[in-house]
């Protein structure tokens, strides 16, 4: 029978809960408040816990905070559970390394789904992670190791514009991007971007912070309404560490990255602006470009293309100008579309 550590400071709602995990065969451990919480789970070490948020003494990030310190119960799959609908709290609620959010009110069904996952994702995982060759080998012949590890993971959803991480922050999670596009950027001290990295769906991101075990040195952000996958940093390290495949994968993704921001850099420092934005435009049509039929549409903003072009808005403006009077490109909708991209490939070259 799993153990559930049940932290809630109302008794009503606490009651209830209890009664529905009870009735679904859980052994169930409440507290009343964090600091007894705290206690309890490293009392009993339970399965998993459901934490509220907003509690006297200590609130639900302290709770998790707390865990997260504690060796014996660092891995332990934990839900906050609150009232509280603002995206701020959800958004800390996971960067601080929560597998899961429930929104008060809901009902049996949600609560007991949520759990039934936690503790699945969770069982899959110490098995996977189980030593020996055998487990090693299995995986490996499976599928691509590291792509397994997106699988069944929490989904967030960013709009338009919307921070996925912050420079400066410590990484407690890699992501893997399921649809949209996501940017990786640098800002001076004067506040001009510098575009690092483009991510489309099937990218990792986040990764080169948690092998050195540093903060964040860049930011990232959506390009478009994107989906990515949360994976715990606890089991990424745990993965790349028992598994030589996806050390190998890893290894050759910052190899062919700093390859390719090696060529970037020397594009910026040397290239002609007609270069640099025509060299831009090649680079999202290789990045995005689904369908090799079609004629590749850029459909994002000037100001964003012109930071991957290394350039001020109003020089990539006049360029793009030039090139749709070349017949290189056309304007649809406000949206670029390349037209002729040999052209713009000898223009690299020139």
């Amino acid at each position: 029978m799993k153990t559930i550590l049940l932290i809630e400071d109302n008794d009503d709602i606490r009651n209830n809960i209890a009664e529905i995990l009870e009735l679904s065969n859980y052994n169930v451990i409440v507290a009343q408040n964090g600091k007894i919480g705290i206690e309890k789970a490293i009392m009993n070490k339970p399965d998993l816990i459901i934490c509220d948020i907003v509690m006297p003494l200590l609130d639900g990030f302290g709770v998790l905070h707390a865990i997260h310190k504690n060796n014996d119960i660092k891995n332990t799959p934990f839900i906050f559970l609150t009232a509280k609908t603002d995206s701020d709290d959800f958004r800390k609620g996971m960067d601080l390394g929560a597998d899961d959010y429930i929104t008060k009110p809901f009902n049996g069904t949600e609560l007991l789904n949520s759990v039934d996952r936690r503790l699945k994702k969770f069982s899959e995982l110490k098995q996977f992670l189980t030593p020996g060759l055998e487990d090693i080998q299995h995986v490996s012949s499976d599928k691509n190791a590291l792509q397994a590890l997106t699988e069944n993971r929490h989904i967030n959803k960013y709009k338009r514009k919307q921070t996925v991480y912050s420079e400066g922050n410590y990484p407690n999670r890699l992501y893997y991007v399921l649809k949209g596009k996501v940017k990786g950027y640098k800002v001076n001290a004067e506040g001009k971007e510098l575009v690092t990295d483009l991510y489309c769906a099937g990218d990792f991101l986040g990764h080169v912070a948690l092998l050195e075990g540093a903060v964040y040195k860049d930011w990232a952000e959506a390009l478009e309404d994107s989906e990515l996958a949360l994976i715990p940093k606890e089991d990424f390290v745990a993965i790349i560490t028992r598994n030589t495949e996806v050390a190998r994968n890893i290894i050759q993704l910052m190899a062919k990255n700093i390859s390719q921001k090696e060529e970037q850099l020397l594009g910026l420092a040397y290239n002609s602006l007609r270069k640099k934005v025509a060299e831009a435009l090649l680079l999202l049509k290789k990045k995005y470009q689904l369908s090799k039929d079609k004629e590749f549409v850029v459909d994002i903003s000037r100001e964003s293309l012109a930071t991957i072009a290394g350039t001020a808005t109003e020089s990539l403006i006049r360029t793009i100008s030039d090139f749709r009077s070349e017949n290189l490109i056309d304007i649809e909708n406000g949206n670029i579309v390349i037209k002729n991209p040999k052209k713009l490939e000898q223009i690299i070259s020139s």
